[in-house]
């Protein structure tokens, strides 16, 4: 493709030009002209006068010096010298008398002037009364001999005002930072880059740090490349731990059992579908009771277990009481699937209603007592009846003001209350007369009417939920608010003036108005809240203000018929490494462990003791290395786990995730501005993988390319090798090729309209790779950005290079170079803020014409 610039053959003596045709031509620098060969370049008077005293003329051979009147040329063809003096020295007398040196210093003192030789002056010179005086610019200082400049090394006082690294330079000097940190525009300070404002950078959590960041995933995905999330694939870690089969899902997965039997209550071991657990109690349920007495309709909501209080905000809540058929966010935190006999037979009945009262604030309050004496009576009276089957309810209460547009939002608060039920239909109601439809119909009736009769009971604030004993108010009118307890929200108390939460193992009262430990048997392991948790199979037994079921449960090397205490130790030639587990997983190939209760795999005594990227086969009693796409990080084990998400290994016997790579290739290729991306970037990208990207800007649009920094290692012949040409075909137009890593940035524009790129690795090494942002620019400004980014200064000074490093200027930048009218979006200041001021400096000669915001 011919000769170009950066090669360095191109021969030129000073300065070498690209021509728009491809090729070079060289130029000279100031003073000095071309020679015939077009490479070279001669002196002319014009520089340093040609080196001359008094007069120089240009002839085809060089400079030429001449003398004025009275002066003669001195032998080096430079110097002049008095004609007198010329013949003196050439006659053989030298023995001249003191008063004819005199004289000649006289003279020479008289001749010496900025007009001859530049008073011999290295740089500025100046006429005064006692002869010439130079003076240097700033940067350089005089040296002893009054002529001489010599450059100043800034960085050796206080380290030239840099905060962190000081180069120096002649006539100047220049800071530069520690990698993370970025120069400001005062060309001193570094300032922490926050890599975690810019986009893409993690795929769920980022934490910046002084210097650097971290990417954290979501719980259930682990890291790979450095900032990426993928899917753990739980079932290859010991099948996820589950007796029987292991099923993955995104971020989490679940244990599966044969047909007959059914998930225990730890979510992972199979147990007999009929058998309940022995001396389990079935779990109480939610009850839903109304009543109407003297034409006045009351409603309760009891809430005997699996109740979950959650107060958003100081105007709504929420309340969940029993356990719902499939399971929401907030249930699934807690362990509520204890097993219980009265299993149901088919789906639920769902209804969702609305209600509204006026004038009330949404606060879950303890009622008064002389209420609650009233409505025990009537109470006692109406013992559970049809309609207190609802087995799970849902109730959202929120009375936060939406301003309403146009019309004055009323003074008068409204809230709202949204309730979810869900009724279970039973076995025992299916009859000949009456089969499962016809159930599932009579209990929708059944709901309705109660949510009719509620309906009427919450207009008349005879609404109340039941929780441990004490009665409580849904919502609240303002009248009632006088109360001394007002200044907490329920589940607080207050100590010391501040509003304290009760902890968990214990429970708010409203009747007692304050925090009470769990009864024995009891737990809680939610704060805030206002009931405890029976706890499963247990007769009353168990400490007080217990915090979670996991004080009752067998603990890893142990196990029960329940998963509670009392609890077996494991038999040797077994192990379990969690708790609350009913069995006790075998070694395998008739493997012994070293003692009783062994809790991990470690503990059987394999014959081979197998390294990291190995698992042992109990079978065949040996090591096999972990196939491709899986890995294992730790010695003796009898598994290897899967690569998160959608990646794989470039070899077997992995022992590590970061061995994990994505495969695919990455970028964003939009018609103004895209990028793009090795496979796995930032991460090493992956053996043998080819990537192809196309880039076509619209209609009379050209592309502007930036390699801010590429790691390709060259160990392998350029074995790993980038080309961006004109199309597939091996002959068309090149614009970039490389195999190699640079960590200086390149700005170029593309040599062809459209870009065909092509990325390939062979198995041999591997590297971070690269990340290549790319903008389209109208053509018409061809010229401009050529002599841009084609400008030695734009790469001359690390700050210039920094700014072709940095996202967020970098996007400023090629915002304005894509959409030229977006220039009015930074203003002047701000682009002082943003770049520094040699570069404004650089582009406002050349692009004053339209980023008019840098004028």
């Amino acid at each position: 493709e011919g000769m170009n610039c950066m090669n360095k053959d191109h021969g030129c003596a000073h300065i070498c030009r690209e021509t728009p045709k491809g090729g070079v031509a060289c130029e000279c620098r100031p003073g000095f002209e071309l020679a015939k060969n077009q490479k070279d370049c001669k002196l002319t008077c014009n520089y340093g006068n040609g080196g001359c005293q008094h007069t120089c003329d240009d002839t085809d051979t060089g400079p030429v010096c001449g003398c004025h009147q009275k002066y003669a040329l001195h032998s080096d063809g430079r110097t002049c010298i008095e004609k007198d003096e010329a013949a003196i020295e050439s006659s053989e007398y030298n023995a001249t008398s003191v008063a004819d040196v005199d004289k000649r210093v006289k003279r020479r003192l008289l001749m010496e002037t900025c007009a001859v030789n530049n008073g011999g002056c290295d740089r500025t010179c100046k006429d005064t009364a006692t002869g010439v005086r130079c003076s240097c610019p700033v940067g350089f200082t005089l040296q002893p001999d009054g002529k001489t400049c010599k450059d100043i090394d800034e960085c050796l006082v206080n380290n030239g005002g840099c905060d962190h690294f000081c180069r120096n330079t002649v006539g100047s000097f220049e800071c530069s930072c520690q990698k993370g940190y970025k120069l400001l525009t005062d060309e001193r300070t570094c300032q922490d880059i926050d890599e975690c404002s810019f986009e893409r950078t993690c795929d769920h959590t980022c934490i910046n740090y002084p210097g650097s960041f971290e990417c954290l995933c979501h719980k259930g995905y682990t890291l790979y490349g450095l900032t990426h999330c993928g899917d753990i694939d739980e079932c290859s870690i010991s099948n996820g731990s589950c007796e029987y089969g292991c099923l993955n899902t995104m971020g989490s997965y679940e244990c599966v059992c044969p047909p007959g039997k059914k998930l225990h209550w730890n979510k992972k071991d199979c147990i007999e579908m009929v058998k309940c657990l022995p001396n389990a109690k079935p779990v109480p349920k939610a009850q839903l009771v109304c009543s109407k007495t003297g034409g006045i309709e009351s409603c309760f909501l009891s809430c005997p277990s699996n109740t979950l209080f959650v107060p958003d905000s100081e105007n709504s809540y929420t309340l969940s009481c029993g356990v719902p058929v499939q399971q929401g966010k907030a249930q699934q935190k807690r362990n509520v699937t204890l097993p219980n006999c009265a299993d149901s037979l088919a789906p639920p009945i769902k209804q969702k209603a609305r209600f509204k009262i006026k004038d009330a604030k949404c606060h879950l309050r303890p009622r008064s007592k002389e209420k609650t004496k009233d409505s025990g009576k009537q109470a006692g009276q109406f013992p559970c009846t049809d309609n207190c089957q609802v087995t799970f309810v849902n109730l959202k209460c929120d009375s936060s003001k939406k301003k309403r547009r146009g019309r004055k939002s009323p003074s008068k608060e409204v809230s709202h209350i949204t309730a979810e039920f869900e009724v279970e239909m039973k076995s025992e109601e299916v009859s000949d007369t009456c089969n499962i439809d016809c159930v599932r119909k009579r209990m929708e009736q059944k709901l309705q009417t109660a949510i009719k009769t509620l309906r009427k009971s919450i207009n008349k604030q005879q609404f109340y939920i039941q929780f441990s004993g004490t009665e409580y108010e849904v919502a609240q009118k303002p009248a009632k608010a006088t109360e001394g307890h007002e200044g907490c929200s329920t589940g607080q108390v207050l100590q010391d003036g501040k509003c304290v939460t009760c902890s968990t193992g214990s429970f708010y009262s409203g009747e007692h108005n304050q925090c009470v430990p769990c009864s024995p048997g009891t737990y809680q392991d939610t704060e805030g809240q206002l009931t405890c948790e029976p706890c499963p199979s247990n007769d009353g037994q168990g400490v007080a203000g217990a915090r979670n079921v996991s004080e009752w449960q067998c603990s890893p090397g142990h196990y029960s018929s329940d998963g509670f205490k009392p609890c077996r130790v494991c038999p040797l030639g077994t192990y379990q490494p969690e708790p609350g587990r009913t069995l006790c997983f075998p070694c395998g190939g008739g493997l012994v462990t070293k003692y009783e209760g062994a809790v991990s795999f470690q503990d059987c005594e394999t014959k081979v003791h197998c390294s990291p990227g190995h698992y042992y086969n109990s079978t065949t009693h040996r090591c096999i290395r972990c196939p491709v796409g899986t890995y294992q990080p730790e010695f003796g084990q009898n598994y290897c786990i899967t690569c998160p998400g959608n990646t794989s290994t470039d070899f077997d016997g992995s022992t590590n995730v970061t061995h994990c790579k994505n495969q695919h290739c990455g970028g964003e290729l939009g018609d103004y501005t895209g990028y793009i991306e090795s496979p796995n970037y930032p991460g090493d990208y992956p053996a043998n993988v080819e990537c192809i990207w196309n880039i076509n800007p619209p209609p009379k649009r050209r592309i502007l390319i930036v390699v801010p920094e590429i790691f390709l290692p060259i160990e392998d012949e350029c074995g790993d090798v980038l080309v961006m040409r004109k199309s597939a075909s091996p002959t068309s137009i090149t614009t970039y090729e490389t195999c190699q890593t640079y960590e200086r940035p390149i700005a170029f524009t593309s040599r062809s309209r459209k870009l065909w790129i092509q990325f390939k690795s062979n198995e041999g090494n591997s590297g971070k790779g690269f990340q290549v942002p790319y903008v389209t620019y109208d053509e018409d400004y061809q010229q401009l950005i050529e002599d841009i980014v084609r400008d030695g200064r734009l790469y001359a000074s690390e700050n210039h290079q920094e700014i072709l490093k940095d996202k967020k200027l970098i996007k400023a930048l090629f915002d304005v170079l894509a959409h030229p009218q977006n220039y009015f979006k930074y203003t002047a200041q701000e682009s002082k803020e943003m770049f520094p001021r040699s570069f404004i400096k650089l582009l406002r000669s050349k692009v004053s014409r339209f980023l008019r915001p840098y004028k």
